[in-house]
């Protein structure tokens, strides 16, 4: 089974999503949409060829659509990581462009974690 797993700043995103959701919507559609977001990530856990590539974004991450926001993922073996959540009205492509190093090293990172772990086990 796949796993899923959401990185500090996939967490600090949801966290800001719940926050502004809250405080120009209210309570209950902000834990509505945090509710759809963790249904998606169940969606993805049972099936994860939904992730997108869009290779006029970017060549390296998969995306999935919930609501108002795209969950910018990169899969490696059976996890899928979540490594940040961006609202559609965001020029996608220029901020996956700003933060495509920075998620390129984390990215990099996480293969080498893995790779160590499975060595050690």
């Amino acid at each position: 089974m796949i796993r899923i797993e959401l990185t500090d700043r996939a967490h600090f995103d949801l966290q800001a999503i719940e926050s502004y959701s809250i405080a120009n919507f209210g309570e209950k559609v902000a834990e509505k949409y945090i509710n759809d977001i963790e249904a998606a990530l169940l969606l993805l856990q049972e099936c994860p060829q939904l992730l997108k590539q869009k290779t006029n974004i970017s060549d390296f991450f998969s995306f999935y659509r919930v609501r108002q926001h795209f969950l910018i993922c990169t899969q490696i073996d059976n996890s899928i990581f979540v490594l940040s959540i961006k609202h559609v009205s965001m020029d996608i492509p220029n901020r996956i462009a700003e933060l495509e190093p920075t998620l390129l090293l984390e990215t990099q990172q996480l293969h080498k974690t893995l790779k160590l772990t499975k060595r050690l086990d």
